[in-house]
């Protein structure tokens, strides 16, 4: 058997649309054990107990990069990241299925290998690399291979999680989409997004503020977040540095450097209808991790 820890992550952060992500200490632990024959699981809802579970998804494509037969599988799954949340449930899942793969047989591929096969399943890598890098990434791909780097954030940069109770489904979200956009609205977001990188290195503040705007999904995708200009407005109004959906959503993300204006925000977040829970999620540096064999 194996066990394998995987971080939440948040993607896109204001203008890194499908490319930049970050890993967030919110974790999915899944233990893998091959059978001779069959699959089960353990604290999963009956609906996910499947072939097409992620995790199983995963696992059989590492088998299949290795020139392998599928076993049976047992998984057992402690899942703190919410699904359908814009937190990376999805991709922890796709993660721990192929690093277990991996570790059960030989460690043979680098996180490099299972990032280009687990970008085969996911169809980007924003959320994929953070979860098996660590830190904050910047990702692309090119003919079909992702490629990504690793960035640095400001060690007294916090960030806080606005998680509601009702969930939005990714594929919603990205239908709601343009087809095509200006190239004002393109030049708008690739002079941030560089700019933002730096800025988060760096803990520039006003900098932060400014280059998190987004005009590619951020306008169309909170249309589809129930209060979403409430809960931006309170959040900045508590204080917090800066704001962003978390992924495709529903998470709202506060960009910070301290936890002083979480206090007043606790205290009034129940005034707006969704049950929002209030989450401090420090960077997750290590990504994936194999925590037992």
């Amino acid at each position: 058997m194996v066990t394998v820890r995987v971080p939440a992550t948040t993607a896109n952060m204001g203008p890194g649309f499908d490319s930049f992500g970050c890993a967030l200490a919110l974790y999915n632990t899944l233990s893998f054990e091959e059978i001779p024959a069959g699959l089960s699981f353990e604290g999963c809802d009956n609906a996910y107990q499947t072939a097409d579970n992620l995790s199983v998804v995963a696992y059989r494509a590492v088998m299949d990069a290795l020139g392998l037969p599928m076993p049976g599988l047992h998984i057992i799954i402690q899942a703190d990241i919410p699904i359908c949340r814009g937190l990376g449930s999805s991709a922890a899942l796709i993660v721990a299925g192929a690093m277990a793969a991996n570790a059960l047989h030989g460690n043979s591929l680098s996180k490099m290998n299972l990032l280009e096969i687990c970008n085969a399943i996911e169809g980007h890598p924003d959320n994929l690399a953070p979860a098996l890098l660590g830190g904050m990434t910047a990702s692309m791909v090119e003919a079909g291979k992702p490629y990504t780097s690793r960035y640095s954030v400001h060690p007294k940069l916090r960030f806080t999680a606005l998680i509601p109770a009702f969930e939005l489904s990714t594929h919603l979200a990205r239908e709601a989409l343009p087809k095509e956009v200006s190239h004002s609205d393109a030049v708008f977001n690739v002079s941030r997004a560089g700019v933002l990188l730096k800025a988060l290195e760096n803990g520039d503040k006003a900098l932060i503020r400014l280059a998190l705007d987004d005009r590619l999904h951020q306008p169309y995708r909170g249309a589809l977040i129930k209060e979403y200009q409430r809960v931006q407005d309170l959040a900045l109004a508590c204080g917090c540095t800066a704001f962003c959906i978390s992924g495709a959503g529903p998470t709202l993300l506060c960009l910070s450097f301290d936890d002083g204006w979480e206090k007043e925000l606790r205290a009034r977040i129940g005034e707006i209808p969704g049950d929002w829970q209030v989450l401090s999620l420090p960077v997750d540096h290590e990504g994936a991790q194999i925590i037992a064999e």
